[in-house]
Parts: C-alpha cells; sequence; structure tokens
C-alpha cells in the first residue's frame, strides 16, 4: 500500500519506518525543509535506538523517502497520516490543534480518488469530526473517509512497541476505511495483536485515558513512598505485594520524582480541559496533575535535607537529565524542576546525561555539563541519581566514593543497594525506603 505520512516527528518517523519496514511505500512529507535535508543525508533529528538503522534499511530498499511536497505525496496514497504536534496551547492549556487543522486543508486539496485520512496525532474527542468538516468544506468532491489510529508508543522502546502492540486501535464506521487500516496492520497477524474496532470518537479519548491512567499509577506509587518513609516501610516491597495482584499489575508502580516527558504531562492537560467544556469533571486527574508538579520540586528539598538543609556554596552532581532512559526529551523532565528548586538555594549544578546534554543546553542554565559521570561527581559535596539510565545503574562506587568531597548518595530511582552504599561510608537516601 502507498502511505503517507505527515509530519517526520517523532510517531511520524517512527511509524513511517515501521510501516515502511513491513513492506509498504511510505513517503514522510514534513514543511520544515532542513528536517527533510537532514533525513535525505541519513542524519535522524532524534534520539530512538534502533531508529537510524531501520530508516537507513528501508531507504535503500526504496520503501522509504522523504520531502516537503505534500501534494503529490497525498494524491497517490491510498492512506494519509496526520502526525503532527498537539503541544498544550499556551495561556489555557488544551490541545493546540492548528498543525492538525492545518494539515487538513492541505490534504484536502491534493486528494485523488478515495483515500484513508487518519488521526495518529494524539488529539481531543471530536477533532475527528472537525477534520472532516475541513476537507469536506475544502474540497467538496473529495471521495475520502477519516479514522482515529492513536499511538501508543513509549520513547526508547518505540520500534518494538510499534511492531508488538498490546493492541491497535482503530476508530471510524466506514468500513471501506477499516478494510484498508486491517490491511495496513495485516503484517502484525502473525504476533497476533488485537485490532481493536471502535468509533471514532471512543479512538480519541482512549488515548487519553489510557495516559491518564498510567499516569495515575506513578503518581499513586509516590504517594505512598512518602508515606512508606515516615512509617518506616519499603516502597519497593509495597509496590512488588500489591503489583503481584493481576487487577493491579507491576508495572508503573516504581517510585521516583514524577512523570514527565511528551505525553502524560500534555495528555494530561488536555483531558481536563475536555472534561470541562463537557462539564464531566475529572478529580482524580486534576489532583494527579497538581501532585505530579509538586514532587518535582520536592525532590529538590530531599537533596538539600540530605546535605543539612543548606546547600548553598555546595555542588551537587545530577547523573541523568532527560525524563527517562533511551531518549533525548527534556520536556517537563523532573531534572528541570529538581535543579531550578537548587539552584534557587544557592547551589552549584554539575551534570551528566549519556544522549540528553544538547537539549538540555536549551532549557537549563548556569549548569555545568560534564563528560562523564564521574568527571560530574569529582569535588562535589551530593552525588543525585536522576535518570535510570543502563550506564548509570552500575557505577563504581569506591570510585565514587573517592571522587566525592561529602559522601552522601540521593538515588531518586531506588537503582542502589542501600546496604551496599552504607557499607563503603557513603550515606544513602533513596525514595520511599
Amino acid at each position: 500500500m502507498h502511505i503517507t505520512m505527515i509530519g517526520s516527528g517523532y510517531v511520524g518517523l517512527v511509524s513511517g519506518a515501521c510501516f515502511a519496514d513491513f513492506g509498504h511505500n511510505v513517503t514522510c512529507v514534513d514543511k520544515d525543509a532542513s528536517k527533510i535535508e537532514a533525513l535525505l543525508n541519513g542524519k535522524i533529528p532524534i534520539y530512538e535506538p534502533g531508529l537510524d538503522q531501520l530508516v537507513a534499511t528501508n531507504v535503500e530498499a526504496g520503501r522509504l523517502e522523504f520531502t516537503t511536497d505534500l501534494a503529490p505525496a497525498v494524491a497517490r496514497a491510498d492512506a494519509v497520516f496526520i502526525a503532527v504536534g498537539t503541544p498544550s496551547r499556551r495561556g489555557d492549556g488544551h490541545a493546540d490543534l492548528s498543525f492538525v487543522y492545518a494539515a487538513a486543508e492541505d490534504i484536502a486539496r491534493a486528494l485523488d480518488g478515495f483515500t484513508v485520512i487518519v488521526d495518529k496525532s494524539t488529539v481531543p474527542v471530536g477533532t475527528g469530526d472537525e477534520v472532516e468538516r475541513i476537507i469536506r468544506e475544502t474540497n467538496p468532491g473529495a471521495d475520502f473517509t477519516v479514522m482515529s489510529n492513536p499511538e501508543f508508543l513509549r520513547e526508547g522502546a518505540a520500534i518494538d512497541d510499534f511492531k508488538r502492540p498490546d493492541r491497535i486501535v482503530i476508530g471510524g464506521d466506514d468500513e471501506r476505511g477499516r478494510q484498508v487500516m486491517r490491511q495496513i496492520y495485516r503484517p502484525l497477524h502473525l504476533n497476533k495483536s488485537p485490532i481493536v474496532e471502535m468509533s471514532r470518537r471512543s479512538a480519541e479519548l482512549t488515548k487519553y485515558a489510557g495516559n491518564a491512567f498510567l499516569a495515575t499509577k506513578i503518581t499513586f506509587i509516590n504517594e505512598i513512598a512518602d508515606l512508606c518513609e515516615k512509617v518506616e516501610a519499603d516502597v519497593q516491597d509495597v509496590a512488588r505485594g500489591i503489583g503481584l495482584d493481576n487487577r493491579i499489575g507491576s508495572k508503573f508502580l516504581h517510585a521516583g520524582p514524577g512523570y514527565g516527558g511528551s505525553c502524560f504531562p500534555k495528555d494530561t492537560l488536555a483531558l481536563l480541559k475536555t472534561s470541562k467544556d463537557y462539564e464531566a469533571p475529572q478529580r482524580i486527574v486534576e489532583a494527579v496533575v497538581a501532585v505530579n508538579e509538586d514532587r518535582k520540586r520536592a525532590m529538590g528539598r530531599k537533596i538539600i535535607n540530605a546535605l543539612g538543609g543548606d546547600v548553598r556554596g555546595k555542588t551537587i552532581a545530577l547523573l541523568g537529565l532527560t525524563f527517562k532512559p533511551n531518549t533525548d526529551d527534556m520536556r517537563d523532565a523532573p531534572s528541570i524542576s529538581i535543579i531550578q528548586t537548587l539552584q534557587d538555594a544557592g547551589a552549584t549544578i554539575r551534570a551528566y546525561d549519556p544522549e540528553g546534554l544538547e537539549q538540555a543546553r536549551q532549557v537549563l542554565q548556569n549548569v555545568e555539563y560534564c563528560a562523564s559521570p564521574y568527571e560530574a561527581v569529582e569535588g562535589a559535596n551530593c552525588v543525585a541519581l536522576i535518570t535510570e539510565w543502563d550506564e548509570l545503574r552500575g557505577l563504581d562506587l569506591k570510585r565514587v566514593r573517592e571522587a566525592l568531597k561529602d559522601l552522601v548518595l540521593v538515588d531518586l530511582r531506588n537503582v542502589y543497594d542501600k546496604k551496599e552504599v552504607a557499607d563503603l561510608g557513603i550515606k544513602y537516601v533513596g525514595v520511599g525506603r
């Protein structure tokens, strides 16, 4: 099948490369000429493990191409996926759908024959209705249908998530559209990945509801961690004890500094705005958003307290800056609020991250960036683990001890064994332990 992907960002590029790997002919379109030029030269604009090789393989095979010219790519397509950004709108927190609607107008003018238009971007309920209206108004004679096919990709594991999904959600009542979508995902039949068909509006809400629920699990265990510290319990034991219940499950029950990234913060906020528009308040999600924001600065205060409550003039080494491992994404990363809290208290920050330093420089000021974790730790009064990259899970603790000025380790991901650290004479502070 011929597939055109409008938008060559994270979702569009990963989805396009994976569809091409399924054997489809894929054209990725983007208005950013510099991005397309980079892709044509084999340069991937984001860090995602395995994506560079996947793109290169399918470009070489002739199944994947990149262009800024939308019209011919849409005209020859069986399906056109809209995979543009939907960031939080400044001022009110609603999802900014201007890129989606602009894409709909451009697509409408280029349609030729029956085409399935697919909302791949994360969009509020009713967006598909508006996309359909825009296309019909722009090109009354067009033969098309609009479907919803939300993405469920985890940064750092996106390719595996796409090729071995828990489920594929297809929203839309048009049988011709459903048939095209089934054909597109037919290569996943052998994996027995379930295709869940529903109305377009139900599919749109499924994405937001799923992310809000996962954000709730994270926030729940973080609050339980706070209680564990007060009553001298261990949150890791508690999480295992409840996670073995099949009704609950063990995923997203790891206490830490709060959630961040490109999805959970903006999607929970957008869900709240939608709920207010429809007068159906989401009180639990409201609490989740508020608690998570407070927690990030609270983790900064935890580091301050580990050093006796005063960090003015002291140097703190932070290891890991991105919101999670295996990505360079700094959007709403807990490290941002943590660093601001520490700097407000007078601390000097030295930091290391395997992939996120370039992105970090764009959002953080007055931070000394280091080439290795040991360089960051050298002469610091405290070392704090913020993001659990693999290379930060197995640090040489003896070398860390020799490099630290004050022997304090704050482990915000509970990676290290408390006794092992303490036996080296290092003060250990974890989360909920």
